[in-house]
């Protein structure tokens, strides 16, 4: 059966994430992969992974291997509502902090609705809205976050959505700054156009503990701003353990669609990730996270300066997992990959991280999945396509 003409509008939006397909190349025998976002596989804490299955199983397990409730596990509720001074109600649990964007997209975004994000974006954020019709206000960002100054005339198109990553954004790495987090959730609030944050990245900071959230700063678990976080980056991205923290109506909406997508998130893998937080391990492993994360920045911060063009530009993140580079403008880094690849050596274009498609001078490098010797020789070897 020939399907081409069986396909609903909504998937000519979908697009091959460029991410995914190039971990295929980064796989590969000798080659240094700066593509993924990937948590260094050799810092996962299998053991304590392995004593809490094993605990879980032995207290819960009959409880674990059942269906449960669409929101999550009540006891993790709890725990993650604790932590951002929320009530149970206020959070639902998700197979990953991306289902958040997904069902947000299905919930609240109509056909021609505009979301203001930020230029460069999370390109999976834009992966999730797009099928839903979304039209993209592209918000001019510098080392400090997100230009105030720009929004005013981005409100003015009535958008439905905001969309930030204030701590060590991906792609670019950088932070939103002090003085611009409660202006901009006053902004907002004056526009009465809610605000997602998305907050993966936060606890992985490495020069001094991150600033208060857009969602702390508004301090009404019931108001404008919804608070994505993950255990992804914490504590093993195949866990697939995400929460949104919102008003108490938009949770119950996104509830009903989510009972349509998955039911509910693995009831198993809820247990696990509750077993951990209560045993304290976060609180020993992510400080080994960070000094690790931390050496490897600065050995990428080293490399580029000593390797690369003094033409070039790059960010110095203050946490997270990734350095943004701009080249010059003449520069196009899709049609530098092929020869990055021959040189065994990986990045991300930045085009697909704009959703008005500007950037093509623009790449991503992430440091976390790679040690130290191989971001050295992986940066000249790209110094070396540069030249």
């Amino acid at each position: 059966m020939d399907w081409s003409d069986k396909f609903a509008e909504r998937a000519s939006l979908m697009r091959r994430s460029p991410i995914r397909e190039l971990l295929k190349v980064g796989n590969r025998p000798g080659v240094v992969s700066f593509a993924g976002g990937l948590p260094a596989a050799e810092l996962f804490p299998v053991a304590e992974v392995e004593a809490a299955t094993q605990r879980v199983l032995r207290e819960h397990g009959k409880r674990a291997l059942q269906y449960g409730e669409t929101e999550g596990l009540g006891e993790l509720r709890d725990w993650v509502a604790r932590s951002c001074g929320a009530r149970r109600e206020n959070v639902l649990i998700t197979t990953g902090a991306q289902q958040g964007l997904d069902l947000l997209g299905r919930v609240l975004l109509h056909p021609g609705d505009r979301v203001i994000v930020e230029n460069p974006t999370y390109l999976a954020a834009l992966s999730a809205w797009r099928p839903c019709g979304a039209e993209f206000l592209s918000a001019p960002t510098d080392s400090n976050g997100l230009k105030l100054e720009t929004l005013p005339a981005l409100f003015a198109q009535k958008p439905k959505l905001l969309y930030t990553q204030p701590n060590f954004q991906n792609p670019s790495g950088i932070t939103l700054a002090a003085e611009r987090r409660q202006p901009l959730v006053e902004l907002a609030q004056k526009h009465t156009v809610p605000i997602i944050e998305d907050n993966p990245y936060g606890e992985l900071w490495y020069d001094s503990p991150p600033l208060k959230s857009l969602f702390e700063l508004e301090g009404n678990p019931n108001g404008g701003v919804v608070y994505h976080g993950t255990f992804s980056k914490t504590l093993a991205p195949a866990l697939r353990v995400g929460w949104v923290i919102a008003a108490e109506t938009l949770i119950d909406k996104l509830a009903l669609a989510k009972q349509s997508a998955d039911l509910q998130s693995s009831t198993f893998n809820q247990y696990i990730a509750l077993e951990i937080a209560r045993s304290g391990l976060l609180e020993t492993h992510v400080p080994k996270l960070r000094t690790a994360y931390r050496e490897r920045r600065d050995a990428m911060l080293v490399a580029l300066e000593k390797h690369f063009p003094k033409s070039a530009t790059w960010t110095k993140p203050a946490g997270g997992l990734f350095v943004w580079v701009t080249l010059p403008a003449d520069t196009n880094a899709l049609e530098l990959l092929p020869r990055a690849v021959e040189q065994n050596v990986t990045f991300v274009p930045g085009e697909d991280f704009h959703a008005d498609h500007s950037g093509q001078n623009t790449m991503r490098l992430n440091f976390s999945n790679a040690t130290v010797e191989q971001i050295h020789c992986g940066i000249e070897r790209l110094a070396k396509v540069l030249r």
